[in-house]
């Protein structure tokens, strides 16, 4: 801006920036209008973003880190490696750009994008306050979900804020074998610890807390799981979504919605409420992190 001095525009500099995302890749499925970004950060890093259409609305997955350090070993976000974590700006502008490029109505927003949202805690917060705000979006947080592998003292955080949001655990498993197999993180805070975290979590809000459950053939998808899994979630007011697991390269896992079916039977008729996830945006392989690894390998 040559109307203003030298010394200002060095201040400007100094103190000030605009963080921007570039689409460098977008994918629109076929079947059911899902739409899949992946854009370029301002220090070229990369991030995946995807609009959903519901019945009931227009929905965005945002990414809160670049990459993951928790390991998930059914997840593509941590393959291609964690790189840093997103500032709320970068977050927000998501939501934004989502809105913005497709002429749709945003009316929900789900942090289960590329990273773990309470690793970033500070940052996700202020993402929240200000996608809620009423002189911005004024998105009410009982439209936004924040799903976590299981960050226990977190949860406990994310409690005494009472923000109205809903929080999706990634359970996946029914015991704590299974899940160390799959997921590191619950070395550090077993089930036990976690369900006691969940429980103060509802406790204090009064929301009822929805349990992923990503089913992998062969390794928790029997009856002795589903018998295992309604043990264990006796007495909670819950939801289990149960989510065909995602194919990636470097993985064998395999599910289908079939199984996926079987396995909701065997809870409903153990009186645990459960329904299997509506695959959108299969043709565009619509999962988090699987664009970006592709991209940047």
């Amino acid at each position: 801006m040559t109307d203003i001095s030298a010394q200002l525009r060095e201040t400007l500099k100094e103190k000030f920036c605009i963080k921007s995302l570039f689409v460098v890749k977008r994918l629109e499925s076929a079947r059911d209008n899902t739409v899949k970004y992946l854009y370029r950060l301002s220090d070229g890093n990369h991030i995946e973003s995807v609009l959903m259409e519901y019945e009931h609305g227009n929905t965005v997955c945002v990414s809160t880190q670049v990459g993951c350090k928790m390991g998930c070993r059914f997840c593509a976000s941590t393959i291609a490696g964690y790189k840093r974590d997103l500032l709320p700006s970068e977050i927000l502008s998501q939501v934004y750009a989502a809105e913005r490029e497709s002429g749709r109505k945003i009316g929900g927003c789900v942090l289960m994008g590329i990273g773990e949202p309470l690793d970033n805690y500070d940052n996700v917060i202020r993402f929240l306050e200000l996608v809620s705000c009423k002189d911005g979006m004024n998105l009410s947080l009982r439209h936004v979900s924040l799903s976590t592998c299981g960050l226990v003292p977190k949860i406990y955080e994310l409690a005494e804020l009472e923000l109205g949001l809903t929080l999706s655990i990634s359970l996946r498993a029914p015991d704590d074998k299974a899940r160390s197999a799959i997921m590191p993180i619950n070395d550090r805070y077993p089930i036990a610890e976690l369900m006691k975290a969940c429980k103060a979590y509802f406790s204090r809000t009064g929301r009822r807390i929805s349990f992923e459950y990503a089913l992998i053939d062969g390794h928790n998808d029997s009856r002795e799981d589903a018998k295992k899994l309604a043990e264990l979630l006796a007495g909670f007011v819950c939801h289990v979504n149960i989510i065909p697991v995602n194919k990636i390269k470097e993985r064998d896992f395999r599910s289908d919605r079939k199984s996926a079916q079987r396995f909701r039977q065997y809870l409903e008729e153990l009186g645990v409420n459960a329904t299997v996830r509506r695959t959108l945006g299969a043709d565009i392989d619509a999962a988090c992190g699987q664009l970006r690894r592709e991209y940047e390998i």
